[in-house]
């Protein structure tokens, strides 16, 4: 299968080519060719199987170039047990809704079920494409890509990782996470702005030529983490084939009755992976879009117009949402419009320019053919977390309350009754002063820092901290460079020195 750029799509390469050039150069995303279908006799059978062996079935739809001997040791490579325990994406039944939980793994986010799984797609695909030099990966993040990425490729060979975040736009712990993370080939910068200016300084990066031509001569190729890398996204929609199998095997729905999903949202690639999962086969209702009071999303779903200039942005307690311009629905643009490369271009320069583009008619019908959308601010969440622990004992983490929320107005709303599944991408941990106090009030985290607040979140909803989080307390903080959207070229270039 080879994959066409959204932006020029007579450009097209192999798997292997997309997953190392992360971009395509003149900005485009790459995407596949065509979608390889699954028949419902295929989908039953993955409930019989662990979850690395329904995620090789799904990526050799894809990855042709590999081998399902490749295949299976990433897999079973990246979701072994010493990496995410027991259960890999376990589906819990929470009340009337299904949670599936995405968030075992070694950064305790849903990031990790992609960014373990990645370092070993990149170290064969150089391979196959005769990559002779090392790769230099570039990753922007909101709070756990960065440090998905970081854990993933830690002493990879042939692998450099820069991570760019918002300096004060991640939790407390998410910024640990990153700043303290060892390895020879880890950079660590915290950029000053939010994820969008982090975000459209990594795009710059990748489309300036001369940077290019500078790391070629340092023996670097550059590629990326994001979810604007194939191989970053094209694991993520095995998990909805695996949250279907689990509800197959559980007895909780018939093999081909629909079931819907409903994504907390930011930039648009985890609910994308469900978009390609239900072009595919599998029997998706609706896709329902959560988001926070950055609700760009919600108001695009809703009227055809997407405006990321004509608002404020706001930093909530589900930071990881915390964004304004979504990459990855370029991809479903390219798909909604029939694969019309020159009008994607158009409006990927009007957001460049303008900050804002709206659709046309069928395509905006397109759109809602497939999705809904809803979105709440921080009480609405606060109030979910406290609810939902109230009545079923469960503790969600404020971007899983988001889509929870809305996935109850949602229902409430519509009388839609179809079998829901809530995706959950993150420990409550991750987040625990917002926790706790969504669940005892703003006093019980009063003078407590965040490890106290992460201590009594733990007396208070029984949940065991993962140990990995306890130990940050004890971790030297080992990056400290800031710069600004514009210096990181410079950040860049001296990493390459180092």
């Amino acid at each position: 299968m080879l994959y066409q750029s959204t932006q020029d799509k007579g450009r097209q390469v192999s798997a292997a080519q997309a997953i190392v050039s992360g971009m395509s150069p003149e900005g485009g995303l790459f995407v596949p060719e065509s979608f390889p279908h699954l028949s419902l006799e295929e989908i039953g059978a993955l409930a019989a199987l662990d979850y690395p062996k329904r995620a090789v079935r799904i990526l050799a739809k894809y990855l042709d170039d590999f081998s399902l001997e490749e295949l299976e040791a990433c897999a079973q490579a990246a979701y072994a047990p010493a990496r995410f325990g027991v259960e890999t994406a376990p589906l819990r039944r929470v009340g009337d809704l299904h949670v599936l939980e995405l968030w075992h793994g070694p950064t305790h986010a849903f990031k990790d079920m992609a960014l373990q799984i990645l370092p070993h797609l990149m170290v064969r695909s150089m391979r196959k494409v005769g990559l002779g030099k090392q790769v230099f990966i570039l990753t922007a993040t909101s709070g756990d890509t960065g440090k998905a990425a970081l854990e993933g490729f830690c002493g990879v060979p042939g692998t450099q990782v820069g991570v760019f975040f918002p300096k004060g736009g991640v939790s407390p712990s998410q910024r640990l996470q990153m700043l303290t993370q060892e390895g020879d080939n880890m950079h660590v910068a915290a950029v000053e702005g939010n994820f969008d200016d982090a975000q459209t300084g990594v795009k710059r990066l990748f489309a300036d030529e001369g940077l290019r031509a500078e790391m070629d001569e340092r023996g670097y190729a550059l590629s990326s983490a994001n979810s604007i890398n194939w191989g970053r996204l094209a694991p993520q929609i095995a998990y909805y084939f695996s949250a279907y199998a689990d509800l197959l095997a559980g007895g909780e729905i018939a093999l081909g009755q629909p079931v819907n999903f409903c994504v907390p949202t930011g930039n648009f690639g985890n609910i994308l992976a469900g978009y390609y999962a239900k072009r595919m086969g599998l029997p998706v209702g609706r896709l329902i879009c959560a988001s926070n009071r950055n609700n760009v999303l919600f108001d695009f779903i809703e009227s055809g117009a997407y405006d990321a200039a004509g608002r404020a942005f706001h930093k909530t307690a589900s930071p990881s949402m915390d964004i304004l311009v979504s990459s990855n629905l370029e991809r479903l643009l390219f798909e909604l419009c029939g694969r019309d490369d020159q009008t994607v271009r158009a409006w990927m320069r009007a957001l460049k320019t303008r900050g804002s583009y709206a659709v046309d008619a069928d395509t905006h019908a397109r759109l809602k053919d497939s999705f809904s959308a809803g979105w709440v601010d921080d009480d609405g969440a606060a109030k979910a977390i406290h609810d939902c622990f109230a009545k079923n004992g469960y503790t969600l983490d404020t971007h899983t309350a988001v889509a929870w929320a809305v996935a109850e107005d949602y229902r409430k709303n519509t009388g839609d009754q179809t079998p829901t599944v809530v995706v959950s991408t993150a420990s409550p941990y991750k987040f625990s002063r917002a926790v706790l106090e969504a669940l005892k009030g703003e006093q019980a985290a009063q003078d407590l820092d965040e490890f106290a607040c992460a201590d009594e979140l733990e007396r208070v909803c029984g949940l065991p901290m993962p140990k990995s989080l306890k130990a940050l307390r004890e971790k030297p903080i080992l990056h400290k460079r800031e710069c600004r959207p514009e210096g990181m070229r410079r950040v860049v270039e001296d990493w390459a020195k180092d």
